[in-house]
């Protein structure tokens, strides 16, 4: 049975993936987003996005737990006026964004990377999908999609904020949860807003060899 571990701590990420029926276990990293940018001094919001996912599957790729597993890290970035908004943890933060925000449009990249933590010498990868053996994929790639806001009150804005929602949350607003009463429209895969493209993960899938239908828990 292939596995998969969703190396992220996020409830919404893995909430949608038990909603779409996709059988998988957590395990967190344990990397330190501002350690890894500092690093590479990336500042692209596209390439942050990718490069902060491949660095948490790879460290979760790299525990004794996720022998035999696949591995899949995310990472989220808010776009907006060709800067890159992360989690705004503070209060004060988050106004200052929400109120430049409202009325406008941004775009949300969220990063994926998926390691293949299977046997490459091991196994034979049947007709149906279902094999063990891996194929040594490493590899991720950037779903994006365009958040337009309606007009916010600064009254709803601070309502918002007092519930502690978007403190936690790349760009400071959620699509799936209170957050969604801001947003007017969104263009292109809503998964993405959310924190993670069913879609892309299943093209990523079909690189390691593996159908998304392997991992139905139905």
């Amino acid at each position: 049975m292939v596995r998969l571990i969703l190396a992220s701590q996020s409830p919404a990420r893995t909430k949608l993936l038990a909603e779409a029926g996709i059988r998988h276990s957590v395990l967190v990293s344990d990397v330190d987003e501002d350690a890894v940018q500092a690093r590479y001094g990336v500042t692209d919001p596209h390439d942050t996005a990718l490069l902060l996912a491949r660095a948490k599957a790879e460290a979760v790729a790299a525990l004794p737990e996720a022998e035999g597993a696949l591995v899949l890290g995310c990472d989220s970035v808010f776009e907006f006026d060709g800067e890159a908004h992360g989690k705004p943890y503070t209060a004060a933060v988050a106004r200052e964004r929400m109120l430049r925000m409202s009325g406008n449009t941004g775009v949300l990249h969220t990063g994926h990377w998926l390691v293949d933590c299977r046997d490459t010498d091991t196994g034979d990868y049947g007709d149906d999908g279902g094999g063990e053996q891996g194929s040594g994929a490493t590899l991720g790639t950037v779903a994006s999609a365009e958040v337009t806001f309606l007009e916010m009150e600064p009254a709803e804005i601070d309502a918002y904020i007092a519930t502690g929602e978007p403190l936690q949350c790349a760009g400071s607003f959620t699509i799936d949860g209170l957050g969604g009463a801001f947003i007017r429209k969104v263009d292109g895969d809503p998964h993405t807003v959310v924190g993670l493209s069913v879609s892309t993960l299943r093209s990523l899938l079909s690189s390691a060899n593996v159908r998304i239908t392997d991992l139905w828990s139905v």
